[in-house]
């Protein structure tokens, strides 16, 4: 019987599996799935609590009328201490829970392909789950052990998703290089700096070729989240007044808006105070018709469609210098036109960020732009132009490649089977 190894990449917006045979020393496969549940609006209390995953979810949330709870982006609450658990119906599921669901539907399909119960798993990891707080960082990582314990993988180990995406990129070069991998995904962005050489592809030991490692919690939802509140939340009564007293007037609490611009919060955002509070500045506003909006993107669970459009024009401006913030949806009606200029200027405070993180990275490490031989970009906000043209200018002179930017990190993840070597 082969014996395999799966490369899991548990990602922010999808997770990738890459099945490895370790005795043909090749992947035969790598399966990819949107990180997303959906739990239906119809649940029996005597029964498990039945759930879809990935693009199954899509399609029951909008075959349920976006009626059930719709769940995206899990890996961001992995860090979050004030997280402690979400009632579901009947049931309570902790952060481990949730991520759970999601690794067992990969190594369900991966299972059917290889016919084994594979419990063998190196599991990607950011460099960093919430900037450098390591005290987050390692609830992060006993919350992923523990999903991924209940997943069914008994032999686990973690590598950084940058070298896991590195070792993707070094099977496609013919000689040794020093390379900068920026990972750049949903929730963070990760920075290694190591040494390639394709002749060393399999060996048990690659320590002492990673040179650096660092990352920021900023990513792709970063970019969606200052979206949402520049360009989406004045659609929602985020300029709002209602009467806090006769006569006196007051904006309705922005801290109501930062809520829907965030997805690890608006999977949560459903509380009764919550919804009493604002039917309340909703009263107090004679009905503003906008704030109304509000009211129905909560109550119809409209979250996941409206990050959808943002999405979609997100895509569209990283080929094109135009793009259409379009969305009509039960009486919320949006239809503005964004240029390349307007959605920079959006995400600008972020991508300085970034930037200002890479200088002191380099610095840190005295690591000199003229001695990287190349740039390996991966991940999906890689392809947002103006994070392109970050590298573009900051490294003029130094080749820049990109991979497959859903599947590089899982790839590697499965090219690493050393870890298992090490004691």
């Amino acid at each position: 019987m082969s014996k395999f190894l799966y490369g899991i990449d548990f990602g922010t917006t999808n997770s990738a599996l890459s099945i490895f045979d370790e005795e043909k020393n090749q992947i035969i496969e790598t399966i990819i799935v949107p990180s997303i549940l959906y739990f239906g609006s119809e649940q029996s209390a005597a029964e498990p609590l039945k759930y879809v995953v990935g693009e199954e979810a899509i399609a029951a949330y909008l075959a349920d009328g976006m009626k059930g709870r719709f769940m995206k982006s899990i890996k961001r609450i992995l860090p979050r201490s004030s997280f402690i658990e979400t009632r579901i119906h009947h049931k309570r599921l902790n952060a481990s829970d949730l991520v759970t669901l999601i690794l067992k539907e990969l190594k369900t399909k991966a299972d059917l392909i290889t016919g084994i119960d594979c419990q063998k798993a190196v599991i990607g990891r950011p460099v960093f789950f919430d900037d450098d707080n390591t005290t987050k960082d390692a609830l992060a990582q006993k919350r992923l052990t523990k999903a991924a314990e209940n997943a069914g993988f008994n032999e686990v180990r973690f590598q950084f998703e940058p070298i896991g995406a590195a070792f993707a990129y070094e099977k496609t070069i013919s000689k040794k290089e020093k390379v900068l991998v920026a990972d750049l995904g949903g929730g963070t962005t990760d920075f290694t700096y190591l040494e390639l050489d394709p002749a060393k592809i399999g060996s048990k030991d690659r320590k002492k070729d990673i040179i650096a490692t660092g990352g920021i919690y900023i990513g792709g939802d970063s970019f969606d989240s200052a979206f949402m509140w520049e360009k989406g939340t004045p659609y929602f009564g985020k300029h709002t007044m209602y009467e806090a007293a006769p006569g006196k007037m007051l904006k309705v609490p922005v801290s109501l808006f930062s809520n829907i611009c965030s997805w690890e919060q608006m999977n949560f955002f459903n509380g009764l105070k919550v919804k009493n509070d604002i039917q309340t500045y909703y009263h107090y506003s004679k009905q503003d018709k906008t704030f109304k909006n509000l009211i129905t993107l909560i109550d119809n669970n409209l979250g996941y469609s409206i990050f959808q459009t943002i999405e979609q024009t997100k895509i569209e401006l990283s080929k094109q210098s135009t793009s259409k913030f379009n969305y009509s949806e039960m009486e919320i009606e949006i239809d503005e036109a964004i240029s390349i200029e307007q959605y920079e200027t959006v995400i600008d405070k972020d991508i300085r960020k970034i930037s200002q993180y890479l200088d002191a990275f380099l610095l840190q490490h005295q690591i000199k732009p003229e001695e990287i031989n190349s740039l390996f970009l991966t991940g999906g906000t890689s392809m947002v132009l103006a994070v392109k043209n970050l590298f573009k200018v900051r490294f003029p002179d130094t080749p820049m490649h990109t991979g497959d930017n859903f599947m590089s990190v899982a790839k590697g993840l499965a090219y690493s089977g050393y870890l298992f070597n090490e004691e």
